[in-house]
């Protein structure tokens, strides 16, 4: 029995046709017709070159720059950041949600180093930043050969208009179909592209100075974002040359993602801005996507990803709490807590040397708690804590479903699918 399998990888020009056969006896071998063709006799050896394909990291790139964090104030960080940017190097900024690891969008050698520089899998899409004057509506953005609007029902289109208007520049990428000069190297291979105006203002006169930037978060791919510089540099040092310090970010949390998909308007990652205002400014229902672990379309939809080194385990209240510390054998727990303990034995427990307690908001407000997140959960990283225990909050509480939605990738298993 022969089936036949073709994928396609980022660049669609690049594709392996896979013959696949049960009645063989080798597993593997080349095809003496291409160095591409590939005969597979068992269905699980198909899957797992699929998975590498597919999963795998870039290249890591080894330690090439003394790196410097700039000071906006400064009168040549500007002429230093851009004219890095425009040689093809790549350098982190501050956007109002994370720090972001920025190339030039357009140019493929520069898209290179920022995957190799993140250890970022190929199939990991980018975000495209432009420039708010080059997106005030969606007409804008297909004038600008960003997107393609065929095809994209009017009411659609007004639903996104009134979307753009109400919160770009801002914490909102949009995820639209491509046009066609938008290349595989940024889309990971799909047919849309994902768009934000940053509202940061060292992000937007750089774009001003240069052109549109590729910039996903500044840090190696999976792990914690970065919310200042001295986290860009802990992750990138010696990779990149320049850091732009912008101080701590407002927000703290990755955008969140609005989609034009399968003929609807879908919210694929949750972020400052939540379900119920993008569905208020729209006027137009919009739905969370359900989507399967291994699918990714769009950036930060891998099953595990904001993830400390130090294991976590999550709960929703002090009671579970309490029932997860009972015969713990680690002899060093962090424990992340939206706001102070309220029970007497819990603060009691938690007083012991063994445990390292953070708290993201004394008044428990969801605001604050999700500016503080990640760089909570950095420092928790550095203790010698052999576990990380996190609270989350309920879903339906605006931001909580935010920081829920980074908490529970940052506890998932660190499989195949979680680079």
């Amino acid at each position: 029995m022969l089936a036949i399998f073709s994928y396609a990888g980022y660049d669609r020009n690049l594709r392996d046709i896979i013959y696949v056969s049960l009645d063989a006896d080798d597993d593997r071998e080349n095809h003496p017709l291409s160095p591409g063709i590939f005969v597979f006799r068992r269905p699980c050896l198909l899957a797992s070159h699929l998975i590498e394909i597919m999963i795998k990291p870039e290249k890591t790139m080894s330690a090439q720059y003394t790196t410097r964090i700039l000071i906006p104030s400064d009168q040549d960080t500007y002429r230093c950041a851009a004219q890095a940017l425009q040689e093809g190097d790549v350098i982190a900024i501050p956007t109002e949600t994370v720090y972001g690891l920025a190339g030039n969008a357009f140019d493929t050698a520069a898209l290179d180093k920022i995957f190799a520089a993140k250890e970022r899998p190929a199939l990991n899409p980018l975000i495209l930043h432009i420039s708010s004057e080059q997106a005030k509506t969606v007409q804008d953005l297909a004038d600008a050969e960003y997107i393609n609007i065929e095809g994209i029902p009017e009411d659609i289109i007004t639903a996104l208009n009134r979307v753009i208007n109400a919160f770009w520049p801002g914490p909102l990428t949009l995820v639209l179909p491509r046009h066609r000069r938008i290349s595989d190297r940024l889309t990971g291979g799909l047919e849309t592209v994902a768009l934000r105006v940053p509202a940061h203002p060292v992000a937007q006169k750089l774009i001003g100075l240069t052109f549109p930037l590729a910039a996903p978060s500044a840090n190696r791919s999976g792990r914690i974002s970065p919310t200042s510089a001295d986290a860009v540099y802990e992750e990138l040092q010696g990779r990149i040359p320049f850091i732009i310090d912008g101080d701590a970010c407002e927000v703290g949390l990755e955008s969140s993602i609005l989609a034009y998909l399968d003929g609807h308007l879908r919210l694929l990652r949750p972020g400052a801005i939540s379900l119920k205002e993008l569905r208020r400014e729209s006027g137009i229902k919009i739905a969370s996507a359900q989507k399967h672990p291994a699918e990714v379309r769009a950036p930060g939809m891998l099953q595990s990803h904001y993830a400390p080194d130090t294991p976590v385990k999550l709960f929703r209240n002090e009671a579970e709490l309490q029932s997860l510390l009972v015969d713990r054998s680690e002899a060093s727990i962090g424990v992340l807590m939206l706001g102070p303990a309220t029970s007497h034995d819990l603060q009691e427990q938690l007083s012991q040397p063994r445990f390292t307690v953070e708290i993201l908001s004394q008044s428990r407000d969801l605001t604050e708690s999700a500016r503080q997140l990640f760089a909570t959960l950095r420092r928790l990283d550095h203790t010698p804590c052999e576990l990380l225990l996190a609270q989350v909050p309920p879903q339906d509480q605006g931001l909580g479903q935010a920081i829920r939605d980074r908490l529970l990738k940052a506890s998932a298993p660190r499989n195949l699918f979680s680079t």
